[in-house]
């Protein structure tokens, strides 16, 4: 099959104005509540797009964890890629792609850096390998080979032994605070349903219906 063959209907169901919450959090968590409830692979995983350093742009999945009136949360190493293209442009977008819900959620805006009573608190509830494969790992930077990197993990791990394991001072949480949403809903033919929430200046949110 030639990949411009590819195509299917999506069919699950479409989005009205009335389905929405009026606040884009509320709906989020409603949507991200369904993606876990359908047994998701990574329910919770996203596209990061950021703009580099040299002005290109760049594509990486994270993990987000965690939402609330404030934005969205996601954990990494501060002297990783999407560190150094957030330090020099603090613009952001995720894209969660829900596929097997015929479903995608965007979210544009500002990321900033978590607070360090934050940080600490998710570094401790992850499991204790995850904390170990923080200080092993100088995320985006080259490396020989994995046998290389294994003994990095080993050495952390000897270092560290059954003792408490602090959060790394090059690790920790950004959050996206949003300036926009977008909705979509697959629909028949092509014709989906798109509703994108604008922040106004009076701190409530527009809501718009966009033609697919």
């Amino acid at each position: 099959m030639r990949f411009s063959d590819h195509r299917r209907q999506y069919t699950l169901g479409g989005l009205r104005r009335a389905d929405l919450a009026e606040d884009p959090v509320a709906q989020f968590v409603a949507w991200q509540d369904q993606a876990i409830a359908a047994g998701l692979a990574d329910p919770t995983a996203c596209v990061l797009a950021t703009q580099q350093p040299d002005h290109t742009l760049r594509q990486r999945m994270v993990l987000m964890k965690g939402v609330d009136a404030r934005g969205l949360m996601f954990y990494t190493n501060y002297e990783s890629g999407k560190a150094a293209a957030l330090a020099e442009c603090d613009q952001a977008s995720m894209l969660f792609p829900w596929n097997e819900l015929d479903r995608q959620v965007s979210v544009s805006g500002a990321v900033e850096r978590a607070s360090e009573e934050e940080s600490d608190a998710y570094f401790a509830s992850r499991p204790r390998d995850s904390q170990l494969g923080a200080w092993a790992s100088a995320q985006s930077q080259p490396i020989e080979n994995r046998e290389a990197l294994m003994q990095q993990l080993a050495d952390v791990s000897a270092r560290f032994g059954e003792g408490e394991i602090p959060r790394p001072p090059h690790w920790g949480g950004y959050r996206l605070v949003p300036v926009s949403w977008e909705f979509w809903q697959g629909g028949e033919n092509r014709l989906h349903d798109r509703f994108r929430y604008t922040h106004k200046d009076d701190g409530n949110w527009q809501v718009t219906r966009l033609q697919p």
